[in-house]
Parts: structure tokens; C-alpha cells; sequence
């Protein structure tokens, strides 16, 4: 069974005078999936996800979202989305539950049903303690959680995070990530992700988009992004031997399955096209070298950020 799109970007292109803020960008986001943009600040992440609200209109492409297109049906399309920019605002001078209240009277949620949502969602994201006080004595951290429960309130069946976990102290972030997933798995929300936070993006995505000037210049699982990128040595062994000598060194790199021998202090870096670890150890222990560490790395975001957004072809 094929996966259902539940967002469709078809050449999605904005302009402002000469700068081009999204470039022709085409991308699918599936029924139930968390879905990472990724890209240094500037890249366009924000941009697109304005128009995918209908809050900024594209200059060209097409766009659907809950099937329906934010341009020209963005009230439609609000009551299928929650968004959650990095800053969210509230009433500070009432309580958590009541801005919960308010929210549920504007989209015109029974009174009896908004209290039973609203008291359960409270619990649910962590905050239900502080229920009824003020937000303007809440940390951002739970001024994030309640933003949270303030967009699942109207059951959406999509939620659009933009950087959520700015400013949060790290034990905070880790609980929200872990909030989110749990509410994505446990609802079937698709929920899209804008961050430039390598490690929350690999925690937590499916598929991760990566963003550079505008353009989306690779999609998909993280594992598969990464042998995209290093397909010529997708493996790489880092070794630790005594005495770790040129002669040994020439000995590694004479092996047809190692593609470069990089030396990092103590440490060898033995990129390799397959898992060679074996007849590696036994290169090192057959040249009388002491073998002191072995182990295997596999190349994730922090490589992938660094190859695209820091200068790598």
C-alpha cells in the first residue's frame, strides 16, 4: 500500500524583489510521519512554512495541504493545522487552563468537551500542577508544552513546529522531543518540523529535509541521506593502535576496501566502502602493533550538516 501525501509541494517558489527566499522547492510529507526541515537560519524554512498556513503567498507552484491549497482556502486549511512558532504568545494574565478555554470558545468547541480536552492535555504534556497558574509565571519550556496543548485542543491533522525547542534548557528539550513523538505515535499526526538543531532532528524524524538558500537539495531517512553523501566509503572505523606508524598506515590503506587512512591525534579514521573491521585488527595485530580500540561509526547529521552547510562540495 502506498503512502498517502498529506502535504504537496509542486515547484513551490517565493521571491522578494531579486532575493529568492524558496526555490522551486517539490517535496512530499506523509499521512503520520514526522518530517524535519533542516537548514542554517536563512535557508527558506520559515518562508515555506508561511505559505503552507496561507499566511504569505507563494510567486509561483502549486501547494496542498489536507488537499485543499493554502492560497486560496487558508481558513479551511488553519482548522487542519496547528502551528507553533518559536515564540508563542499567550494571555499572561490568565491561567494555563484558561487560555486553554479561550482557544477551544474561539473554534467553538462545547464548553463540557474543551475542559475534558483541555484538563487531559494538560496532564499529558506535564503541566497540569500549574493549571491554574498565571502563565506569565511559566518558564518557556512550559509556555512550549502549553503551546503544545493549546494546537492539539482542536484535534488537528497536522502540526507545524518551528524551532519549538529555542531557548529551552537541555533536560527540557529532551522531554519535549520525547513529547512530541509520543503524541505523534499515540494520534497519528503528521508533524512537520523546521529546526537547525542537528541532534532534536535526528532524535525524532522519519525523513529530514535539507534546506541550503532556499532549495531542498535531499530528502529522506537519515541512514539513506548519509549513503547518499558517502556511498564511495559509507563506513567509517576509528582505530586506536601502538605504534600507529606511516608503515602501518601504508599497511591499511593497501587493503581494497579502505579508501583513505586519516590520522586525528592518537586515533587512525579508516574510511572504508564495507565493514572491514576484522582484517583490519588482524592487519594491526600481524604488524606487532598494540590494538587499543576498535569501533565502528556510522555517519549521521553532524557529517551530513557539515559536507552540505559548511563549505563541503
Amino acid at each position: 500500500m502506498s503512502k498517502e501525501a498529506i502535504i504537496e509541494l509542486t515547484e513551490l517558489t517565493k521571491k522578494y524583489d531579486d532575493i529568492t527566499a524558496v526555490d522551486r522547492l517539490t517535496l512530499s510529507v506523509y499521512q503520520g510521519e514526522i518530517f524535519g526541515l533542516l537548514g542554517p537560519n536563512g535557508a527558506g524554512k520559515t518562508t515555506t512554512i508561511l505559505m503552507l498556513l496561507g499566511l504569505c503567498e507563494p510567486t509561483a507552484g502549486k501547494m496542498k495541504v489536507c488537499g485543499l491549497d493554502p492560497t486560496y482556502q487558508p481558513i479551511l486549511v488553519k482548522e487542519k493545522v496547528g502551528y507553533l512558532p518559536d515564540e508563542v504568545g499567550f494571555y499572561e494574565n490568565l491561567s494555563g487552563l484558561e487560555n486553554l478555554l479561550f482557544t477551544a470558545a474561539l473554534n467553538r468547541i462545547p464548553p463540557a468537551t474543551a475542559r475534558r480536552r483541555a484538563e487531559a492535555l494538560l496532564e499529558q504534556v506535564g503541566i497540569a500542577d500549574r493549571a491554574r497558574d498565571k502563565v506569565q509565571t511559566y518558564s518557556r519550556g512550559m509556555k512550549q508544552r502549553l503551546g503544545l496543548a493549546d494546537i492539539l485542543i482542536r484535534e488537528p491533522e497536522i502540526i507545524i513546529l518551528d524551532e519549538p525547542t529555542n531557548g529551552i534548557d537541555p533536560e527540557g528539550v529532551r522531554e519535549l522531543i520525547s513529547l512530541i513523538r509520543e503524541l505523534s505515535r499515540e494520534r497519528g499526526m503528521t508533524v512537520l518540523l523546521s529546526s537547525h538543531h542537528l541532534y532534536q532532528v535526528q532524535q525524532i524524524c522519519d525523513r529530514v529535509g535539507l534546506f541550503v538558500d532556499g532549495k531542498l537539495i535531499d530528502a529522506g531517512p537519515i541512514k539513506e541521506l548519509a549513503y547518499n553523501l558517502f556511498k564511495n566509503d559509507p563506513l567509517l572505523l576509528e582505530v586506536e593502535a601502538e605504534p600507529a606508524d606511516e608503515q602501518l598506515i601504508s599497511l591499511l590503506e593497501a587493503n581494497e576496501h579502505v579508501s583513505k587512512v586519516v590520522r586525528n591525534g592518537s586515533r587512525l579514521n579508516i574510511h572504508c566502502r564495507q565493514d572491514i573491521s576484522a582484517e583490519i585488527a588482524a592487519t594491526i595485530v600481524n604488524r606487532g602493533a598494540r590494538l587499543t580500540h576498535l569501533s565502528r561509526h556510522d555517519y549521521g547529521l553532524d557529517e551530513i550538516y557539515h559536507r552540505y552547510f559548511e563549505g563541503g562540495s
